[in-house]
């Protein structure tokens, strides 16, 4: 695929440094993300709208996103990287976007609608929910091509129990079912980005590396609240630039910037809990203990299985559906770079010499396992679990007020027992996927499944302390393994934050609308539901504007 700038592919695009020092527009959309991108373009329709996006373009280098790099795309630590790496309080590595396309750009690409009790629960109308869904497939989800290891992730389910099979669908359905995929045939990754490409052209404009610094707020004595009119942002030479909204009633700011981003700059902008922000300087516009509460993330545990045959590059396609609360999933073949192959090959060594209760045939498979799991492409794959929910939850800090550096973000993973119980048994299903017989030609004979277990408590995955009960008790190796499945949300919670239109309670003008919204990560992926509220709030907001309808 020829590299783009995104100038080529969107003539709105640009770079801040080219934007004028005042700008006025009907709406202003803090962030061009998951959910920005479909709710520009859907505004765009009726309105003038302004994106401002802190990272670039992901058109400028397409291969660095496709199927083949994407652990190397998320571990890239330079200053100009997609992915803005950060370490939670619980010591689990995490990563968070900054690009046009928000975390669509690095993330597994599954596809997969939320349950309908889940849309329900959330108040959105099922119809106009299901057009929205529809709306952002036609640009960005594929039928996966199956081929032999997510087969027999599948038919090693279906075995374990995971049934019925549900074949291909976006819909949540229990049972072992293939999901959808932002990636096409040819191994090309389509994100929010190409939303986009709904826009009205003459009434959108986006500028990259333009990083808000400030909400501003007006004192609004009708109401007796304060509004939102305008932001402070700063382009990539460090100009600063100011953007309002027109003169209308109806005109909004509109914050997008996720789960981390959008509670970090309402409370960079003063609403959050009142001491907090006075002990940061921060003069407060609205005293809001609630923002940066309900921080969670989906724990992710993992086994890694080493293959004696060749399996081919995947990303999550096949997914298990469990009634016991959990999502199986996997992925193979995927290339890790030298340098994590070196640190793998340096562990593995020393697990190999380590006095051990396993035969001495099954450490023979462990040293050819290191032979190829040593190589900048992993001849092999994981499989792994997800929680439903989860129950457990933390909240967010600020540790500066430069919107450019991270929070301190605490998830609180598996506080609440129920999680724990949940992630055992989702192991258990991981560890009988493996022993299945539809599986058996993915094993190494003699590498029984506490070779595996060994091996995962010696890789570095986190910072979390290691504990000896781990390698027995599935119960300690969730603990201690536990892992981000980048699926975190909350910070700006429904019925919290803002209201059931996704306005900021307490305050005109400004609404939240992305995944720190969300009460409980939906279904197996959050993706698709993150795009589809985007769409679906731009049509519910137009449709006030111009009609009067209800919101």
């Amino acid at each position: 695929m020829r590299s783009v700038d995104a100038g080529e592919k969107y003539t709105f695009v640009r770079e801040a440094t080219s934007a004028p020092a005042t700008l006025y527009y009907d709406y202003i959309v803090i962030g061009g993300g998951t959910s920005g991108c479909p709710l520009a373009a859907t505004l765009s329709q009726g309105a003038r709208v302004l994106v401002l996006e802190r990272g670039g373009s992901p058109y400028t280098n397409p291969e660095k996103i496709d199927i083949s790099n994407f652990v190397n795309a998320l571990a890239d630590i330079s200053p100009t990287s997609f992915s803005q790496q950060f370490i939670s309080r619980d010591g689990v590595l995490n990563a968070r976007a900054r690009v046009l396309g928000g975390g669509s750009v690095l993330n597994a690409g599954f596809y997969s609608r939320a349950s309908s009790i889940y849309i329900r629960e959330s108040g959105w109308n099922e119809s106009l929910a299901e057009e929205s869904y529809e709306w952002v497939e036609k640009k960005v989800a594929f039928e996966p091509q199956m081929l032999q290891w997510q087969s027999a992730v599948r038919d090693g389910l279906l075995e374990a129990g995971v049934s019925p099979y549900n074949g291909f669908t976006y819909d949540h359905l229990y049972g072992t079912k293939i999901g959808g995929t932002i990636f096409d045939k040819e191994g090309n990754r389509h994100t929010a980005a190409d939303l986009l490409e709904y826009a009205d052209p003459r009434r959108i404009s986006v500028y990259l590396h333009a990083t808000v610094h400030k909400i501003l707020f007006k004192y609004n004595t009708e109401k007796r609240r304060p509004q939102a009119y305008g932001v402070i942002f700063k382009d990539a030479l460090g100009v600063m630039h100011g953007a309002y909204l027109s003169a209308n009633g109806k005109n909004e700011i509109i914050l997008s910037a996720g789960a981390i981003g959008s509670p970090q700059l309402l409370m960079v902008s003063g609403i959050g809990p009142g001491n907090h922000l006075e002990a940061h300087g921060i003069k407060v516009v609205l005293d809001q203990p609630l923002v940066g509460q309900g921080m969670a993330d989906n724990p992710m545990n993992i086994l890694l299985v080493p293959s004696p045959l060749p399996v081919e590059v995947s990303l999550v396609q096949t997914v298990g559906i469990t009634k016991s609360g959990n999502f199986i999933e996997a992925g193979s073949g995927l290339s890790v770079g030298h340098s994590w192959s070196e640190r793998l090959q340096g562990i593995f060594e020393f697990v190999s010499n380590q006095p051990s209760t396993v035969s001495p045939k099954a450490k023979e498979s462990v040293a050819d396992a290191i032979r190829y799991l040593a190589n900048p492409t992993l001849k092999g794959g994981i499989i792994v679990e997800k929680i439903l929910g989860p129950r457990s939850s933390g909240h967010l800090e600020l540790i500066t007020t430069n919107p450019n550096d991270n929070p301190s973000v605490t998830f609180n993973y598996f506080q609440d027992p129920e999680d724990l119980r949940r992630c055992v048994e989702g192991m258990k299903t991981v560890i009988d996927v493996i022993n299945s017989k539809a599986f058996s030609k993915f094993r190494y004979r003699n590498m029984p499944v506490q070779v595996l277990i060994d091996l995962m408590l010696h890789l570095p995955l986190n910072l979390r302390p290691k504990h000896l009960d781990a390698a027995f008790s599935l119960q300690q190796y969730c603990i201690d393994t536990v892992l981000t499945i980048w699926h975190y949300h909350g910070g700006c919670q429904l019925g919290k934050v803002v209201d059931h239109n996704y306005k900021v309670i307490g305050v005109e003008a400004l609404r939240v609308i992305d995944g720190s919204t969300f009460l409980a990560s939906p279904g197996t992926n959050p993706q698709a539901t993150v795009m589809m509220l985007g769409r679906y709030m731009g049509e519910k907001i137009l449709n006030k504007r111009f009609f009067r309808g209800r919101e």
